[in-house]
């Protein structure tokens, strides 16, 4: 097994820059080269801004803290670097690693460093930065892969070695994929002297951009870094502005303040595809939503019965919230799995039938419904909160919707404070089992309670080498899951964007699964 290397070094200007580009330019004035190449000689240009459906949080600038969501990456692929991650066309290019490999035992995987990279300080990126960033990595899966982990060994300055207990076909789903942040690496000498919480005020990577400043709630600015192995970005500044309201962000695009603006839905989205010179670009593929049900747990609550479970998911018209929401791109699921995901089974749609929702309510014993509490939401999908709030009050369960900022939300869940019910998504990366690892596990990050046929299915197939074998445990946690009723799924959403007319290269869809902007050295403005 090995990594590809993956783009062209481009070299640093030295001391004799200044010459360079006067000799350059004439050069061009007398007609021997063109402009193009006056522009690459000149580095990074212009500025790009973004506006941002969510409100950054300074946990989302350290890789240890990676909560299995997608969103600290919008910030991780442009400060910071993994050893391996998805790039376009590559699930799993080699970055910081050159090539990589496992032993005939599957129990010793090796990566080599590539030469001459640095972090935005200066200090080389080596074997020992490695192993300190997995050592102290506590973010989505940590407690499964440092159990699977006998041993990280620096070998030398360039290679290390990861050391697994027992053969485990997931190692590099886990690792080498934004499932976790675990293979994004941070300087060790650097945290060391700031400390941890002033690292993720002024924070180090070796990725293609630098750290400039952060106002909370506000921006986030970063600046080219030019010596950036791959190549030097193509955009000397980016910004990103947090901008919750999807109306605010519509406008700034239309006015020129944002060239790229996030999450655009309903009639908005509309409005991007019929406005000259805006595109609206859909992405996503590892995204799945989902309403949990947090009070399954609760033998004294009425979703304990998986009737009312099942009466809720009849209740949802799933296809017409995408018409609305989505406009019609949204594909509905059965599922919280994505269905292109490896291992993932084909689960059977709920229709929309009101008249046997009711009915199933009833023989539950709650033919007048009954009051649910309340469904939590990050603001930025709220509406569909309030839809999915609607078609299960239409029903008799009696349910308000409580917005929360992004962060907030991803917090409280993590420390298991939410009620009731919630709105779940998630397009990280990864395959069935990394997914349910996350939410359906007893123990998972986003679990509050789990059952132990899952549980101990999920132990089988985690150490099962043969795949036919692994695929029919987790084919069976997944035929579970819905004969449970463990969630009410939703989509596969269309995560819907749009970018105005200065931009060339958005970057969006440029990775598989991925739904932001990114690579960011890839992004380009118009020349003028």
């Amino acid at each position: 097994m090995a990594a590809a290397f993956d783009g062209e070094q481009q070299p640093a200007c030295g001391p004799g820059g200044d010459l360079l580009r006067r000799d350059l330019l004439a050069l061009a004035a007398l007609g021997f080269i063109g402009t193009p190449r006056l522009a690459e000689a000149a580095g990074p240009q212009g500025q790009l801004s973004w506006g941002i459906h969510v409100s950054l949080a300074p946990a989302w600038f350290d890789p240890a803290e990676t909560p299995g969501l997608i969103t600290p990456f919008l910030v991780l692929y442009a400060l910071h670097d993994a050893l391996v991650k998805p790039m376009p066309g590559k699930p799993q290019a080699g970055s910081l690693a050159e090539p990589w490999s496992v032993s005939g035992d599957g129990l010793v995987y090796e990566f080599v460093l590539r030469q001459g990279v640095k972090f935005h300080n200066g200090d080389a990126v080596t074997a020992d930065d490695v192993k300190f960033s997995f050592d102290r990595y506590r973010g989505a899966a940590a407690t499964l892969l440092k159990a699977r982990v006998a041993a990280v060994e620096v070998v030398d300055t360039h290679r290390v070695r990861f050391r697994l207990k027992q053969p485990w076909a997931d190692f590099m789903t886990f690792f080498g994929t934004p499932a976790t942040g675990a293979a994004w690496i941070v300087p060790r000498k650097y945290v060391e002297k700031i400390g941890e919480d002033a690292f993720k005020k002024a924070p180090v990577g070796a990725g293609p951009y630098k750290f400039v400043s952060f106002n909370p709630g506000i921006e986030l600015v970063l600046e080219a870094h030019e010596q950036y192995w791959r190549k030097a970005p193509n955009v000397k500044r980016l910004v990103f502005r947090s901008v919750p309201d999807e109306a605010t962000r519509l406008a700034m695009l239309k006015r020129g303040e944002a060239d790229v603006a996030y999450s655009i839905r309903g009639a908005l989205a509309e409005e991007i595809r019929r406005t000259p010179g805006l595109t609206l670009r859909a992405t996503g593929g590892a995204f799945t939503e989902w309403i949990t049900i947090i009070d399954q747990w609760d033998p004294k609550s009425p979703w304990a019965d998986r009737r009312v479970r099942q009466a809720a998911n009849l209740a949802i018209d799933r296809q017409a919230i995408n018409d609305a929401e989505y406009l019609g791109m949204a594909k509905a699921t059965g599922s919280i799995i994505p269905s292109g995901f490896d291992f993932a089974w084909q689960s059977p749609l709920y229709p929309y039938d009101p008249k046997r929702a009711r009915r199933l309510l009833s023989e539950a014993g709650y033919p007048n419904g009954f009051d649910a509490g309340q469904i939590s939401a990050d603001f930025v999908y709220a509406s569909i909160a309030e839809v999915v709030a609607n078609y299960l009050q239409a029903v008799g369960i009696r349910i308000k919707v409580q917005p929360l900022e992004r962060a907030a939300i991803i917090k409280a869940n993590q420390e298991k404070k939410l009620k009731n019910l919630t709105r779940s998504g998630s397009a990280a990366f990864g395959n069935a089992a990394t997914r349910i690892e996350a939410f359906v596990l007893s123990d998972g990050m986003y679990a509050y309670g789990g059952y132990p046929d899952i549980d101990g299915l999920f132990r089988e197939q985690a150490s099962e080498l043969d795949r036919k074998k692994r695929e029919a445990n987790l084919h069976r946690i997944q035929q579970l899951m819905h004969e449970k009723a463990m969630q009410l799924p939703l989509f596969e959403p269309a995560f819907l964007n749009g970018y105005g007319p200065r931009v060339a290269e958005s970057g969006l869809g440029l990775i598989g699964y991925h739904g932001y902007s990114a690579p960011y050295e890839d992004v380009k403005l118009k020349a003028r």
